[in-house]
């Protein structure tokens, strides 16, 4: 357990560099863009400190805390819900504003800006904030212990009734199925477009340039190679999730029988520790596919220890 806490502090502090990093401005990227990178990074970083460190390590090894009062338990898993779903539909609307920049020249000086950008960000945060509020009213108080309502179980009230259940399906086709349905339409979309027009400029080219630099084909290349990184990772360690979630749907069982090495169990729960680790690896991507990102990054790791060695030479001036 220490490492894996090791682990999530590290990765929670990732995403906050990389958020720190994005917001200096230096990384040669637009600030549409830029607006789209931060607000991934800012839903991952809530993912590992909502979902992973106050949700699954918190909550479960102090079962009798202040976080374990039922409006607390309520309000943390209505947080859960909410992280998750904006970490997954960030993604979702960066997918589409590169496919609107690549595929539809004529829309992107229209669409591809920055308050485009943050007009998209904030729509989708106040429409995940609204429709996860049924939330609340999924889940009762489990005992009542000096006047006070403790822990959080299913309400079956609410999950057979007919909104329930609508609510349910609802949930799970805009968490899982539409987000993988427009993801991967997007990008095969935007693959044929890139195939297209490379094999079209190529040949406006002509032979004579073959050898000569094309800066608008690099930049193109940049672009699709962080899109298809972004969006292949997500689709990569959200499918053991989605694949399991189906499962059980179809065959209408449930993963836990009490028995730990059941496939279904394991299965299940490594969708769900997979799915979390996507929050953890958009920085390591952005590092990976973006010089000046690394470079900026290097910066920014530096700027702490470079304010404490100009303060020291401050102190050491004679006055």
């Amino acid at each position: 357990m220490p490492g894996q806490a090791g682990f999530r502090m590290t990765a929670a502090a990732a995403n906050l560099l990389t958020i720190v990093t994005l917001l200096r401005g230096n990384c040669g990227l637009s600030k549409c863009i830029s607006i789209y990178m931060v607000a991934m990074a800012t839903g991952d970083l809530l993912v590992m400190i909502i979902n992973v460190m106050v949700y699954y390590i918190f909550s479960y090894h102090f079962p009798y805390s202040f976080l374990s009062h039922t409006p607390v338990c309520k309000f943390i898993l209505y947080q859960t819900v909410v992280s998750l779903d904006l970490s997954v539909w960030f993604i979702v609307s960066f997918t589409f504003d590169r496919f609107i920049i690549i595929c539809y020249q004529t829309l992107k000086t229209k669409y591809c800006t920055e308050r485009t950008a943050a007009l998209v960000i904030t729509m989708f945060s106040i429409l995940t904030f609204i429709k996860d509020i049924p939330i609340f009213f999924a889940y009762e108080s489990v005992q009542i212990i000096n006047k006070l309502w403790w822990g959080c179980r299913a309400n079956l009230a609410f999950f057979t009734s007919p909104f329930g259940v609508g609510y349910s399906l609802f949930h799970s086709i805009w968490r899982v199925w539409l987000p993988f349905t427009l993801i991967a339409l997007l990008n095969s979309l935007t693959v044929r477009r890139v195939l297209v027009a490379s094999r079209a400029r190529r040949r406006l080219r002509g032979h004579s340039s073959e050898n000569q630099s094309d800066s608008e084909m690099e930049n193109r290349r940049k672009s699709i190679i962080l899109l298809f990184t972004i969006s292949g990772s997500f689709i990569l360690l959200w499918l053991t999730e989605n694949v399991s979630f189906l499962t059980s749907r179809l065959t209408n069982t449930t993963y836990y029988r009490g028995d730990r090495t059941a496939p279904a169990y394991i299965a299940t729960e490594t969708g769900a520790m997979m799915k979390l680790l996507n929050s953890c690896i958009n920085t390591f991507i952005y590092a990976a596919t973006q010089r000046k990102f690394r470079e900026e990054l290097k910066k920014t790791l530096k700027c702490p220890w470079t304010l404490i060695e100009g303060l020291f030479k401050n102190e050491a001036k004679p006055i």
